[in-house]
C-alpha cells in the first residue's frame, strides 16, 4: 500500500499544476462525467476507440510473440503468457482512453481499483485476472454514465478472448508408467496427441519418477475428455500410466 502513496507523491512532485487542482476537483460535488445513453451517437469517437484498442491488441501482440519468448517457453504458464500480454495490453488502452477523455478523476479511481484487484483478489490463472481487470473496467464505465465505452470494451473483450483461446492450452502429468518402458509409454501417447491434430509444445520425460509430462494446444474440436478416450482406447493396456490434467 505504501508504494500506491509513493507514486501519489510523486505525481504532485512532478505535476504543480495537478496539485494546484486536485482540492477543487475532490471538492466538487458528484457530477456525471459522461454522455449517457447520447454517447452511442458519437460514432466518431468510437471509432477511435476501436482503433486504438486494436492497435494495443497489436502492438502487444508483436512483444507477446516475439521468437526468443517462443524459443524458450517451455511451461504451461511461459506458453501462455503471450495471452495475458495482450490482454493487459489492451487494459491499458481502455484506461488510457477513458483519462483523456474524461479527466483525472477517473485516473485516481482507475488508480485505487487497481489497488483493490492487485491486494484483494487472488487467482489462479494470470489470464483469470485479467478478465477480472477487463470486467471491472466495464463496471465501472457503466458507473460513470459510460455504456457506450462500456459495450464497446464488451464486444472486443469478447471477441479478443474467443481469438486468444481458440486452441486450449493443456499439461498432461501422466505417471505410473512402466518403469523399464517409460520411452516407449511417452512415444505411445505422443503418437495419440498427433493423431487428434495436437500441437506438441513440450515433452519432458522422467524415468526415475516414470512420469512423462506434456504440454500440448488441442485440436479444435476434442475436449480433454475426448483425448482420454482416445488414450484408453489406442495405448496398449502394458504402457498406460495415472493421467492428471492441467487446462489453462
Amino acid at each position: 500500500m505504501r508504494l500506491y502513496w509513493l507514486a501519489a507523491a510523486l505525481l504532485l512532485v512532478i505535476s504543480p499544476v495537478w496539485a494546484q487542482q486536485l482540492p477543487d476537483v475532490f471538492m466538487q460535488e458528484p457530477v456525471s462525467m459522461g454522455e449517457g445513453w447520447s454517447g452511442f451517437s458519437d460514432l466518431s469517437f468510437l471509432a477511435n476507440a476501436l482503433a486504438t484498442l486494436a492497435l494495443a491488441a497489436v502492438l502487444g501482440a508483436i512483444i507477446a510473440f516475439h521468437p526468443k519468448h517462443l524459443q524458450t517457453a517451455d511451461t504451461l504458464e511461459e506458453i501462455e503468457a503471450p495471452k495475458v500480454f495482450i490482454t493487459y495490453s489492451v487494459i491499458g488502452a481502455l484506461i488510457g482512453i477513458m483519462v483523456v477523455k474524461y479527466g483525472l478523476v477517473v485516473g485516481f479511481v482507475l488508480f485505487g481499483i487497481g489497488g483493490l484487484i492487485r491486494f484483494r483478489t487472488v487467482l489462479y490463472s494470470p489470464s483469470l485476472t485479467g478478465h477480472v481487470i477487463f470486467v471491472t473496467l466495464i463496471g465501472l464505465s457503466c458507473g460513470l454514465d459510460l455504456p457506450h465505452v462500456a459495450v464497446l470494451a464488451t464486444v472486443f473483450a469478447f471477441g479478443l478472448i474467443y481469438v486468444l483461446n481458440a486452441r486450449i492450452t493443456y499439461r498432461i502429468n501422466i505417471g505410473a508408467l512402466p518403469a523399464d518402458r517409460v520411452v516407449e509409454a511417452a512415444a505411445a501417447y505422443r503418437k495419440v496427441l498427433e493423431q487428434n491434430g495436437c500441437q506438441i509444445m513440450s515433452e519432458k520425460k522422467n524415468p526415475d519418477k516414470a512420469k512423462v509430462t506434456f504440454i500440448f494446444r488441442g485440436g479444435r474440436q476434442d475436449s480433454h475428455l475426448d483425448l482420454e478416450n482416445e488414450f484408453d482406447t489406442r495405448v496398449d493396456a502394458s504402457l498406460k500410466g495415472f493421467l492428471d490434467w492441467e487446462i489453462e
